[in-house]
């Protein structure tokens, strides 16, 4: 048997929450983002469909499909589809049905929305030097973030 991290009144404590520390973090992150995602006109939800699309362009998966996409966001269609639709309205994606399974939708970048990608890179620098955090703290914290996240994910 483990022994538990937390005697009983210190495991209540909210400073003591791994998920209180990454909910907060995380949203203060993404409220850094806004300024530079207003100027896009994309909320972060949108922002993050399109780095993958963007990601896709130069190693499509073999079906760039909304199904692959939520699994790359660990997202559901239902989260994802008033997201796309709007991205769509936005001139940035296309969304078409498959010939072969019409339950089936691809995405694909339009000329506007390959663009976009030209607009984000100065901003995120901006965004990242205003931090005052190196980009080897960033990599680091994102490593073990993203390791902690595979082990929950493969426990599921």
């Amino acid at each position: 048997m483990t022994e538990p991290l937390f005697d009983t009144e210190a495991a209540l404590l909210l400073d003591n929450q791994l998920c209180f520390k990454l909910y907060a973090a995380s949203r203060t992150v993404i409220r850094g983002y806004k300024p530079m995602l207003d100027r896009l006109n994309l909320t972060y939800p949108q922002y993050l469909v399109m780095l993958v699309l963007w990601e896709w362009q130069g190693a499509l998966p073999a079906q760039p499909t909304v199904k692959a996409l939520g699994e790359r966001l660990l997202l559901d269609s239902g989260t994802l589809t008033p997201l796309l639709k709007r991205l769509e309205q936005l001139g940035f994606l296309l969304r078409t049905r498959s010939r072969s399974d019409e339950r089936e939708v691809h995405l694909g970048l339009t000329e506007a929305g390959q663009a976009l990608r030209e607009q984000v890179l100065p901003l995120k620098n901006q965004l990242l030097c205003e931090q005052g955090v190196s980009a080897d703290e960033l990599a680091a914290l994102r490593d073990q973030v993203g390791a902690l996240l595979d082990r929950f994910i493969t426990r599921r």
